[in-house]
């Protein structure tokens, strides 16, 4: 039976500094630890985190994680249900959700425990992500984990289909 994960993918609409047109953004945040430490292509991620699907409600999961992750609260408002990604062993329920109104400048972000260096013995305390950042689409599809990839594209008809683009 596959891992079941749950994240939330949060957007806004980004107003140009001359006041005129809006771009959409996603805010994706870069994996911690020392295997991600100097890659960038491919070593983003949405927040999310496992949950047991028999117990606990994956949108609840995916507001947990994100909690757990940026030590931010999520944004409230009307969530977007984009479906389950196969990702490895694991299957993800992503939700997308407006955080236009999100502030993201003092995340305080989740650790984990790893035996570092490895073989060692001695065990290293390393943050889950090390930086969040707003990205256009294109750019975040280039940088987040292959798996998580169709995700963007997921959202983009979504938002579409609600008339916003």
């Amino acid at each position: 039976m596959p891992v079941t994960s749950a994240g939330l993918l949060v957007y806004r609409l980004a107003v140009s500094a001359s006041g005129g047109s809006s771009a959409l953004e996603v805010l994706i945040a870069h994996m911690g630890g020392p295997f991600w430490q100097r890659k960038d292509a491919g070593a983003w991620t949405i927040p999310k985190g496992e949950y047991g699907a028999a117990v606990e409600d994956p949108l609840e999961a995916a507001r947990r994680e994100f909690r757990e992750e940026l030590g931010i609260d999520p944004p409230d408002g009307a969530v977007v249900d984009l479906g389950s990604f196969a990702a490895s062993r694991k299957v993800i329920r992503v939700f997308a959700i407006d955080g236009s109104a999100l502030d993201v400048s003092h995340p305080v972000f989740g650790k984990f425990e790893l035996e570092w260096p490895p073989r060692s013995g001695t065990m290293a305390s390393f943050p889950e992500v090390d930086r969040v950042e707003w990205m256009q689409p294109a750019v975040a599809a280039e940088k987040l984990t292959a798996s998580q990839r169709p995700v963007i594209a997921a959202l983009a008809a979504a938002l579409g289909a609600h008339g916003v683009s």
